[in-house]
């Protein structure tokens, strides 16, 4: 792989992870389209591409987390950082649990171009929905243990190529009633824990391959490629929320199945 490719697949990871469109499909079809396949040099550069894009939202939510750390000796007080501190909690158990039952299934079978094309599609129907249901009004600090279950569910679906952990959580948090921007904070936060746990088993997976040098020049350029992108992409998604639909998004996602179906026919 290339410098240039590697920030092209960099930038790719940066702005899809955030972005309800599917980062992990990206990654699928733009390796495939510029040939790097899904061994084990392609997995490890998954990793450093999404080890970016966790810092990226770490340095991002710096505050929220810090306050969050700072309340963890009162966790189970009402103090609101403390709350947030276990709905996030609570959120992350059923990604925990897919992923470990159903992870070497979902590589084995879920991460094919068509897969996406159905993913994709279905995504998209999920976002036209949402907004054209009831009004959204409630936003983190009215998130209830059930809600950060139900937020977990959507998250864990989206271990499947092109359901899209933004796109699915924040579609199931606006039907739950609550405004985008507040459900799309709510997933970034949701993610941080997902991402780490998922980075570690990968690493470990990945301990005895041998890195040259040339690979760790294109590793180094994956993460700081798709951390800057991935910092920018959530500033924007964030203000885009507050004031525009998802609409957009989905007809990109209808367009993107469009092309992956006739790519793979």
């Amino acid at each position: 792989m290339s410098i240039l490719i590697a920030a092209l697949l960099g930038a790719v990871q940066g702005i899809t992870e955030f972005l309800p469109v599917s980062s992990s499909a990206h990654l699928l079809l733009g390796r495939a389209a510029l040939g790097w396949g899904d061994g084990p040099f392609g997995l490890v550069f998954d990793v450093a591409t999404h080890l970016g894009t966790l810092v990226a939202t770490i340095i991002y939510f710096r505050d929220d987390l810090l306050a969050m750390a700072l309340a963890l000796p009162r966790l189970f007080t009402n103090a609101p950082e403390a709350r947030l501190m276990r709905l996030v909690a609570i959120g992350t158990i059923p990604v925990v649990i897919v992923g470990l039952l159903f992870s070497k299934w979902i590589e084995a079978h879920a991460r094919l171009p068509i897969v996406t094309v159905v993913t994709l599609s279905i995504g998209a129907l999920g976002l036209l929905l949402v907004e054209r249901l009831g009004p959204r009004t409630r936003g983190v600090d009215d998130l209830t243990p059930v809600d950060a279950g139900a937020f977990g569910v959507a998250q864990a679906a989206a271990l499947i190529p092109g359901i899209s952990r933004s796109g699915s959580t924040i579609t199931l948090g606006m039907l739950l009633g609550v405004r985008r921007e507040a459900a799309a904070r709510f997933t970034f936060l949701l993610g941080i824990p997902a991402v780490m746990a998922a980075l570690g088993k990968e690493s470990l997976e990945l301990r005895h391959l041998a890195l040259t040098s040339d690979l760790v020049t294109v590793l180094v350029v994956g993460v700081i490629t798709s951390g800057v992108v991935g910092y920018l992409s959530i500033r924007f998604l964030l203000r885009y929320l507050a004031s525009h639909r998802l609409d957009v998004f989905a007809y990109y996602r209808l367009a993107l199945a469009a092309v992956v179906w006739w790519f793979v026919h």
